[in-house]
């Protein structure tokens, strides 16, 4: 019986540059000339680090980091979580960006309970940070993936570990 998973997984290589990118392009706008504007990825943590002088600032780097992102991988910028922003000594700024990795509870059961209210002849069952959908045919298998593309939009998924 073929089935697949759907997932949710960050690609740290292309995130690593897409950070090292703004960075450098941070360090030579005029603007952010003597300041403290930088970008920092914690990568075993899953956090970017964001640091200004100024709430505008902090608002001129997030320009410059997310298209970056967007341009190594596409959607990606939907899986952060915005902490609030801490002030630091002065009007100098912090703000952290947690990176989500695979699907959480909620939207798991929400992909398989809309598989099992289209009628499609698949079964899905949660396992783990993963959702396996299983078919009689490769067909349906399809028409499942295409119903759940158009459906979750707020949240990068990716299909793939297909099996025969």
């Amino acid at each position: 019986m073929p089935s697949f998973d759907f997932s949710s997984e960050v690609d740290m290589v292309a995130l690593k540059n897409a950070i090292d990118v703004a960075g450098k392009k941070i360090v030579g706008r005029h603007d952010f000339k003597g300041t403290s504007a930088r970008v920092e990825l914690n990568e075993k943590d899953k956090t970017i680090t964001l640091s200004a002088d100024s709430d505008f600032q902090l608002g001129q780097i997030k320009d410059i980091l997310f298209p970056e992102m967007e341009k190594k991988e596409p959607d990606c910028t939907k899986r952060l979580d915005h902490q609030a922003v801490q002030k630091i000594s002065g009007d100098k700024v912090r703000q952290e960006l947690k990176i989500k990795v695979g699907i959480e509870s909620e939207l798991a059961k929400k992909i398989v309970k809309l598989l099992k209210d289209s009628k499609l002849k698949v079964q899905a069952a949660i396992q783990g940070d993963a959702v396996r959908v299983s078919g009689a045919k490769r067909d349906i298998l399809q028409e499942a993936i295409a119903l759940v593309k158009k459906a979750i939009t707020d949240f990068p998924i990716k299909y793939g570990n297909f099996r025969d």
